[in-house]
């Protein structure tokens, strides 16, 4: 509807209580100051100029005329008052979405019919609602269709929803939904059984899912506390209809784990945007080339570093973990070596070569989960754009998935494809270098300068060329050892005296000692030699040489081997058997205490009051130790003692002067007697005689002495007598 007139159009429309020349409408104007209103009065653009005005600014009789004639209730009023609540996609029904549409248009005329009228709010909406009941208003189809008539209280209703934010659309049959016998029968469990048929088996029929439920439940069903028959198929149509609907994702994840992984469940971006430095992160991921080479269907190893987008592609005939090797290598011949890679769980990514690999070049693994592409998102992303932008491409394209390749076959004539191979279908020429020079082209020349969202509309090469961090490379040569294939399973080997073993055959080298451990790799460009390194490969050790597979005598290159070690050994022993002899100069033990000795401290340990610790059987053995007290004999004793000795001893008689007596022999009482007389002259300072000087000093030293002793202090001098 023109909202804009001249007054020549004006005049030409003929508007109840309007002038019908042009002349008579500019003089009323100047007569009411039409002109005088900005809002509804301004300069004609036009060739002529003159004043143009606002349909608003005629009389209100002439203003509803207007709208009669020239308003249309469509999408276009429709489309200028949109409800910000309802979408399709907060699970409203298609019906709701159209009573929504209808009603918003309706609300949108009526706005614009009330703007400007010099007529109460209740005179507008009961004027307007005539004329649509009435149908002199110009409406879609689908809008009478849906909303055959309107109220003043309904159309009010539905402005203020709409000022509120709410939503005004409304589905008649909504609050009907979930109310059928099917939805409600035995507690909602047909429903579930239902869902579950669909989930199990997707193309069975509803006829068969009846079958299904009658074999389930029986013949009849119950709802709310009463038995009805098993509905008719049209039920399971419409039951089945709202079942796959409200149940579509979870349908989706049973039946289609991969749509649901790519479509349906949840994901986020920006979740590396924190990475801003090269090399910090990379993600790698392999895919069958969407593309046939002369000799097959060729994988590619891609590598993305997250931070700036560079991406490198190798091409590799079967996946196998040299392939992973030989695409590291590139990228970290180009690159740099990154602190972290990012990969899946494949048996090439986590094999031991190549976890081998990630080690000696001190790269952390962060394997995915299970099942978790997402996990690698930007690997993933960018294989496919490689795959979309330059498959297509590609002689031998073969299209990116199993539909896409049945369409390019039948694009084919029938007598074109009889009998011929994949090769010829398809127009395969490409080798797999020059699809790999294709490849490096592509990503040298067009990809590295696209724009990436990611990278905030940077290119790779840009962003790459913007960062001061500097990339850690390494030597080729150390990436040739690297790369090279280990001896076995693992590498690790044992060293005999018939030197390193390795399939039947020995590499041997004079600096290797029997019994040592060491890791081994093989030169995959000569079989005779291998390269040694110490057992955690940090260490270069030797070259190892098999003479069979060198081209050596065997005999000269042993006895070579043994002169060589027998020299080793003979310089090594002797250094050895000259501290042997150094340490022999001592005794080990006395070493050990001397510097013993000095880790002692130089603390004396101050005495401690010590308390006295005793018992029956220490106090005895005390007793036993202690000096003994004689026991005293009683008078009578010492009477019968002095009575008895006097039988046995007769006075000496006089010697003669001239008779030379013998000495008679003396018992231990006697002897003992005599020592201690000796003892007592001693003692007082007299003088003896040298023999009996000699003889108290050997009898000192006797037993008996000891023993006489020893009773005599237990009775006292009462045993000398």
């Amino acid at each position: 509807m023109k909202e804009w007139l001249t007054p020549a159009e004006i005049a030409a429309s003929g508007l109840r209580d309007l002038p019908t020349t042009e002349s008579a409408v500019i003089r009323r104007a100047k007569r009411e100051l039409w002109d005088s209103h900005p809002v509804f009065a301004r300069r004609r653009q036009g060739r002529g100029g003159g004043m143009e005005y606002s349909y608003r600014i005629l009389p209100s009789v002439a203003q509803v005329e207007y709208f009669q004639r020239h308003a249309i209730v469509s999408h276009q009023a429709q489309a200028e008052a949109l409800d910000p609540v309802i979408t399709p996609a907060n699970g409203v029904t298609d019906r709701a979405v159209q009573e929504r549409d209808a009603r918003l248009a309706i609300v949108a005329a009526f706005d614009r019919f009330a703007s400007g009228l010099q007529l109460r709010h209740v005179s507008c909406l009961q004027i307007f609602c005539d004329k649509y009941n009435l149908g002199t208003l110009a409406i879609d189809s689908w809008v009478k269709g849906i909303v055959p008539s309107v109220s003043k209280r309904s159309l009010d209703r539905w402005r203020a929803a709409q000022k509120a934010g709410q939503a005004i659309g409304y589905d008649p049959g909504q609050s009907r939904r979930g109310t059928g016998i099917l939805e409600r029968a035995e507690n909602g469990r047909v429903a579930e059984w239902m869902l579950a048929l669909v989930a199990f088996e997707p193309h069975l029929s509803c006829e068969d899912i009846q079958t299904q439920c009658r074999h389930q439940f029986g013949d009849t069903l119950t709802v709310a506390g009463k038995t009805v028959p098993m509905p008719p198929v049209r039920a399971f149509q419409r039951a089945l209809k709202s079942i796959k609907a409200s149940n579509q994702v979870l349908l989706t994840k049973i039946t289609n784990p991969d749509r649901y992984r790519s479509h349906m469940k949840p994901s986020g971006t920006g979740s590396f945007r924190y990475l801003n430095e090269p090399n910090a992160l990379w993600m790698i991921d392999a895919s069958p080339v969407d593309a046939l080479c002369v000799d097959g269907r060729h994988s590619i190893y891609a590598c993305i570093d997250v931070a700036t987008r560079r991406f490198v592609i190798t091409v590799a005939r079967t996946p196998r973990a040299s392939a992973v090797a030989l695409m590291v290598r590139k990228a970290s011949m180009l690159l740099g070596v990154p602190k972290m890679i990012k990969t899946d769980n494949g048996s090439d990514f986590v094999a031991r070569d190549t976890c081998r690999l990630f080690d000696n070049l001190k790269i952390e693994v962060d394997v995915c989960a299970a099942y978790s592409p997402e996990q690698k998102g930007h690997v993933e992303r960018a294989i496919k754009s490689f795959q979309h932008m330059v498959g297509p491409s590609l002689p031998g394209f073969i299209g990116h998935s199993v539909s896409d390749r049945k369409a390019i076959e039948e694009r084919k004539s029938f007598a074109t494809r009889l009998g011929e191979d994949d090769a010829k279908a398809f127009s395969v020429s490409l080798t797999a270098a020059e699809l790999q020079r294709y490849i490096d082209q592509w990503l040298e020349t067009v990809y590295q300068h696209r724009e990436h969202a990611g990278l905030g509309n940077r290119t790779p090469f840009a962003v790459a060329a913007a960062s001061a961090v500097r990339p850690r490379m390494v030597d080729p040569r150390a990436f040739d050892v690297l790369l090279m294939p280990v001896a076995g399973s693992n590498g690790s080997r044992r060293v005999t005296k018939q030197g390193i073993r390795i399939e039947h055959y020995f590499y041997s080298s004079a600096s290797l000692m029997p019994a040592q451990d060491v890791f081994v790799r093989r030169d995959p460009l000569d079989l005779g030699k291998v390269f040694v390194f110490s057992p955690d490969g940090a260490q270069f050790l030797c070259e190892a040489i098999c003479p069979e597979l060198a081209g050596v005598n065997p005999a000269a290159f042993h006895q070579a081997r043994r002169e060589l070690f027998a020299d080793r050994m003979r310089v090594a022993e002797r250094g050895v058997r000259a501290d042997m002899s150094e340490i022999g100069l001592q005794p080990l033990i006395a070493k050990m205490l001397e510097v013993k000795a000095r880790d002692v401290p130089n603390v004396i340990a101050l005495p401690k009051s010590p308390v006295e610790h005793t018992s029956p059987q220490i106090e005895a053995a005390i007793a036993a130790m202690s000096p003994r007290t004689p026991v005293p004999l009683s008078d009578d004793v010492s009477a019968l003692h002095a009575e008895l000795m006097n039988e046995f001893v007769e006075p000496a008689a006089p010697m003669p002067a001239n008779v030379t007596m013998l000495r008679a022999a003396l018992t231990p009482a006697q002897l003992y007697r005599k020592a201690r007389d000796l003892e007592t002259r001693i003692a007082a300072g007299e003088t003896i005689e040298q023999a009996d000087a000699i003889w108290l000093g050997g009898y000192r030293q006797s037993a008996a002495y000891q023993t006489q002793r020893e009773l005599h202090e237990d009775f006292g001098d009462q045993a000398l007598s």
